[in-house]
């Protein structure tokens, strides 16, 4: 089991990543009460992850650490992270006497661990939280960082929190039975950190596609655990993104975030991000950020990984161009993006409405 922390002055916490780790949870937790007792667990899930049993074995392993432990499963998908199936944990919580002893437990993927956590952050005005997620993007992005909230109609995450949870528990075992498109839109994620941040983990992806491709355990333990160790130094060098840090993580979302709305959240968000890492790319070359040969090593690796790459035709840029002015990086109404300026960095950004023309494969 590898053990990556966040260093967070009082709010620090560690990433636990490991293969057939599923079953610790309820020693794991039970470690963490030590200092502040659990009154009661609640395991927040989906029907897909039920399908499994991957949150029935958490169950029992929490009630095998003699803790009080009550599941609830909510509908799978985007849509669940609004305000009605926020108000429906609330309630529960409630009607299950959870109080400011108890700890939420997402298991799931990063709606779970998104609206789980929000209902964690905003019921008895905040309670402790641990996430154990199980889909590829969570456990490489959303469920590092205390990200937590729900959206709107017009704009994605737009209400939440930041509420750093207890702990992370990562078992890549648990990757073998996701389906493809999910396992793809994971590794889009980590595709974005190996453009933006890290080119070091790019070549490593180069060289290991094949293995990553037929989901290598090993491997894909590696991978989560270098993109949980730069998103937790980001993490702690800029929490609350004040200084404008660990918006570099948002690469290719200013764009994946219009798509997903333009498709009322049919769009799954990693092939958002993949789409708009290419635009983000693409919009780098025209500003004369980076060069041809660097935009064809990102689809090359977008090749080797399987990932789509080819933008639909139809896309209304105008309207697209327009959701993005609700991005929470904008301000007072101008579009900030992250943007590639060589292999493994990038910038935030500002374009101003006057390059418009630039979006897109125009």
């Amino acid at each position: 089991m590898l053990n990556i922390p966040v260093h967070l002055a009082s709010r620090s916490y560690d990433i636990k990543v490991g293969e057939g780790i599923l079953s610790s949870a309820g020693s794991v937790l039970a470690a963490l009460g030590k200092e502040q007792k659990i009154s009661r667990a609640v395991i927040i899930t989906d029907e897909n992850v039920c399908k499994f049993g991957y949150a029935e074995t958490v169950y029992d392993s929490i009630l095998d650490a003699d803790l009080s432990c009550s599941l609830i499963s909510i509908p799978a998908g985007e849509q669940s992270k609004c305000v009605h199936e926020a108000e429906y944990l609330w309630n529960t919580l409630l009607e299950l006497g959870a109080d400011r002893k108890s700890v939420v437990i997402t298991v799931g993927g990063g709606v779970v661990g998104d609206l789980g956590g929000f209902a964690a952050a905003t019921f008895a005005r905040g309670i402790r939280f641990f996430q154990i997620p199980t889909t590829l993007l969570a456990q490489v992005d959303s469920s590092v960082g205390g990200k937590v909230g729900i959206d709107l109609p017009l704009a994605k995450n737009m209400v939440g929190a930041f509420h750093q949870p207890l702990g992370v528990l990562v078992d890549v075992d648990v990757l073998q039975t996701l389906p493809e498109e999910q396992y793809l839109c994971g590794l889009g994620e980590v595709v974005k950190y190996a453009v933006s941040l890290d080119a070091e983990l790019f070549r490593f992806l180069k060289d290991n596609a094949e293995k990553i491709n037929r989901r290598d355990r090993t491997v894909l333990q590696q991978i989560v655990a270098d993109c949980c160790r730069i998103k937790a130094a980001i993490v702690a060098d800029d929490e609350r993104e004040t200084t404008g840090r660990r918006a570099l993580l948002n690469y290719g979302h200013t764009f994946g975030h219009a798509f997903e709305i333009m498709s009322g959240f049919t769009l799954l968000h990693g092939k958002g991000v993949v789409l708009g890492s290419i635009c983000a790319a693409k919009l780098a070359v025209k500003l004369g950020m980076i060069n041809e040969a660097l935009f064809e090593q990102h689809l090359e690796l977008f090749r080797l990984l399987n990932l789509p790459f080819e933008l639909p035709a139809d896309i209304d840029w105008d309207r697209c161009f327009a959701l993005m002015k609700h991005d929470k990086k904008a301000e007072f109404q101008n579009v900030k993006f992250v943007l590639p300026t060589g292999l493994g960095t990038c910038v935030l950004k500002e374009v101003p409405d006057s390059t418009q023309t630039l979006f897109g494969p125009q």
